[in-house]
């Protein structure tokens, strides 16, 4: 984990360090995601960073090889043959 100051301008503003924006992919039109967490702290990230980290924290969950699509589409498909034999 890396640590940086970042100081607040007159107008609430911050700057962020160059070498965090190459690293992070952020370039000038760049969209950040915030969120305030339990304790208050502030959590910067792209996009990308974000999809990441929540793929991770589902990987948690789910075998490795398993697709939830692929398992959410044989589901729907069953589903549907159920239906029509009920017709």
């Amino acid at each position: 984990m890396e640590e940086f100051t970042l100081k607040l301008d007159s107008q609430g503003r911050v700057m962020l360090p160059s070498w965090w924006r190459k690293k992070a992919g952020a370039g000038a039109s760049a969209e950040l995601r915030a969120v305030v967490t339990e304790d208050g702290s502030l959590l910067l990230e792209t996009r990308e960073q974000g999809l990441r980290r929540a793929k991770a924290l589902v990987r948690k969950y789910v075998p490795e090889g398993l697709s939830l699509s692929k398992e959410l589409i044989a589901d729907r498909r069953t589903e549907a043959a159920r239906d029509r034999e009920k017709r």
